[in-house]
């Protein structure tokens, strides 16, 4: 390798994306935005879920279990119904995601401790919304349980811990509101980062399109300081998104960092590397730029948003995904960035990720300089 043709090379790919307004949007906006828009459109709390009531009881007790269970921006109750007829005709019209039915015998089987008969009737189109609203009035008919018979054990001098033998108590570590954004936007970034492997295969792509690859290949330049040459720009690019993307995550979404920017700097240089060297092979094969953006949504992005794990667990995969989840630089990468943002763990945790990275950018630089001579050679 000689330094003065990787730097003649770097310059000039760093003069094409200053002069190529598209490419330098690409590297440099692309990454921003596309985090700031996939985390509104996918990192969603589910909120305002609209219900009625349909309380057949009518008591006092009744009111203040549906004043307990609407407290707050999760359930809005547009309308106490009268009938069943008109959950049914509201639910078809899709003006409600659930309906809350209450026993007559609601009072009396509360305050004789033989359960609280209510029914929750939920719009199958759309399970997430019901699933959520379920899920909601679920937890908050066991607080008022808890609530109303704690008052009625002290007027009888009982203790409610007599008859409750169990005691669950659960804490939510790393992420204690279970915001789906904190979770979500770490995994993001690791998405948002293969920009930069889109642009330098599209850059290979139009290399050929216009007929300079050859006239590159005659200069003494050889193949694999050509290859560096090109990565160096946009791994620089890249570095920068780094900075970009964790103030985003942090300042727009609140996002807290936990751990060391110096080691998630550090490994993200590794991915940035790793990443574009993908990019690198993929532009190998490919001729046109339309087809380098095609095989680049293929490869990295389409892959990178199934199975990396931002949304769906590996573990729960079939073996021949979590096979293909390996060779894919956001896999590790995505759980380096939840490690440092959320958890702060050091590299002692995360050295293995990291040492992925370094493999796959190692395989990725030999394929893409072994078929970079087949098709030029």
């Amino acid at each position: 390798m000689s330094p003065r043709h990787i730097w003649a090379m770097t310059r000039k790919e760093i003069h094409h994306i200053l002069r190529d307004r598209m490419a330098f949007f690409l590297v440099i906006i692309s990454p921003v935005l596309m985090l700031v828009l996939m985390s509104y459109a996918l990192a969603v709390d589910i909120q305002h879920v609209p219900v009625v009531v349909l309380d057949h009881d009518r008591s006092a007790l009744s009111r203040a279990f549906i004043q307990s269970i609407t407290a707050g921006d999760d359930i809005d109750l547009i309308a106490h119904v009268s009938s069943m007829d008109e959950i049914e005709a509201l639910l078809m019209r899709g003006t409600i995601k659930a309906g809350i039915v209450i026993s007559p015998a609601f009072t009396n089987d509360l305050l004789s401790f033989r359960g609280i008969p209510i029914q929750i009737i939920i719009d199958g189109t759309e399970p997430s919304s019901g699933g959520f609203a379920a899920e909601h009035i679920g937890l908050r008919t066991e607080e008022f349980i808890n609530a109303s018979l704690a008052s009625q054990f002290q007027t009888s001098d009982l203790n409610i811990d007599s008859i409750q033998p169990i005691d669950l108590r659960i804490r939510t570590w790393f992420n204690p509101s279970m915001k789906s954004e904190v979770s979500v936007i770490p995994g993001l970034v690791s998405m948002v980062m293969g920009f930069p492997a889109l642009s330098v295969a599209m850059t290979l792509a139009r290399e050929r399109e216009h007929g300079t690859m050859e006239q590159l290949m005659a200069t003494p330049i050889s193949r694999l300081d050509l290859l560096i040459g090109k990565m160096i720009p946009y791994a620089i690019i890249g570095m920068i998104n780094v900075f970009l993307l964790t103030l985003v995550a942090m300042a727009l979404f609140s996002v807290p960092f936990n751990g060391s920017f110096l080691l998630f700097f550090a490994l993200s240089i590794i991915f940035l590397f790793a990443i574009l060297a993908l990019g690198i092979v993929i532009g190998v094969f490919v001729h046109t730029q339309p087809a380098a953006v095609g095989l680049s949504f293929l490869v990295i992005f389409f892959p990178g948003f199934f199975l990396t794990g931002i949304f769906f667990p590996i573990v729960a995969m079939p073996e021949i995904a979590r096979l293909e989840a390996l060779f894919l630089p956001g896999t590790p990468y995505a759980v380096i960035t939840r490690g440092v943002f959320l958890t702060g763990v050091g590299l002692d945790v995360l050295w293995p990720h990291a040492v992925m990275l370094v493999f796959l950018w190692l395989v990725f630089t030999v394929c893409a300089a072994l078929f970079f001579k087949k098709k030029l050679g």
